[in-house]
């Protein structure tokens, strides 16, 4: 079982989970919307045998992470900033960036504004910020985004969470999340403060004009693996294309799972883990 921790970095008390041997290379696991760090669980194990350092925190505003007023407080330099603090706070200067959802819009931020930390990047089902610009135009795509705009109300949005909360965890494997899992999350959403946080994310991003950090110099240096479930409700198939992504991600691998969704690494958790435990090994794709 991963040891439950607390440390405060950037200002945010943050709680995470941590496994693996203190010496192995870091790796830092992201999660994503409605979810904490149990989204990694089928994850952390496995890298944890494969002799990484897997660190596992709830971003700032869920769960047990302190949750800061304002919806200026997510904004994706604050979140980016507190991964990056995160990193040298545990006594590494460098590390693995594993993000999912807004957990990969994270990731990007923080492979794009500040380099030097990020070791290897793999990001799940969730687009770099060209590829979104590209495509968030297009109107299959704001018909998917609806959510988007739904989540800029006040106090609606935070109802919904609470009610319906758990349909937002629908994959195509049926035993994705367990009567547990779904406990478990509830409690997480049922936090002090928490639905609010989380949907500030949302609200934030829509003060920003909907763009998740970086314009024309959105490069990331470093190897990248781009994991994409085809069946995504929220997210379009060809924000996964590397094609016009040369200029911004020259070290680009994308694998597409055709018969996952939205919620890849827990529909087909066995292929996920051999990707990133190979890929962060550094053997090819």
């Amino acid at each position: 079982m991963p040891t439950s921790r607390q440390i405060v970095v950037n200002g945010v008390r943050l709680h995470y989970v941590e496994a693996g041997e203190a010496s192995g290379p870091l790796v830092v696991l992201l999660h994503g919307f409605p979810e904490f760090w149990r989204a990694w669980e089928g994850q952390i194990g496995p890298l944890a045998r494969a002799g990484f350092r897997v660190v596992v925190p709830d971003l700032r505003g869920y769960n047990l992470s302190e949750k800061p007023p304002g919806v200026d407080a997510y904004r994706v330099g604050n979140l980016q900033e507190d991964v990056a603090a995160l990193i040298r706070a545990l006594g590494h200067e460098r590390a693995h960036v594993v993000g999912h959802d807004w957990g990969g819009i994270v990731a990007w931020a923080l492979a794009i504004r500040q380099p030097e930390v990020v070791e290897r990047l793999v990001v799940l089902n969730a687009p770099h910020p060209a590829a979104f610009r590209r495509v968030a135009r297009k109107p299959a795509q704001w018909r998917r985004s609806w959510y988007i705009f739904f989540f800029q109300l006040p106090w609606l949005p935070e109802r919904f969470l609470h009610r319906f909360g758990a349909w937002a965890l629908r994959g195509t494997n049926p035993n994705a999340y367990s009567g547990e899992d779904r406990r478990l999350y509830r409690e997480a959403w049922d936090q002090p403060g928490a639905a609010t946080a989380m949907i500030n994310y949302y609200r934030a991003m829509g003060r920003a004009g909907g763009t998740q950090g970086g314009g024309r110099s959105s490069q990331v240096r470093a190897p990248t693996l781009l994991l994409w479930g085809e069946r995504d409700v929220a997210l379009l198939p060809e924000l996964a294309d590397a094609d016009g992504l040369e200029p911004y991600v020259p070290d680009l691998r994308v694998v597409r799972f055709p018969r996952a969704s939205h919620w890849v690494m827990r529909d087909e958790p066995v292929r996920v883990n051999n990707l990133l435990i190979g890929f962060l090994s550094g053997a090819p794709v």
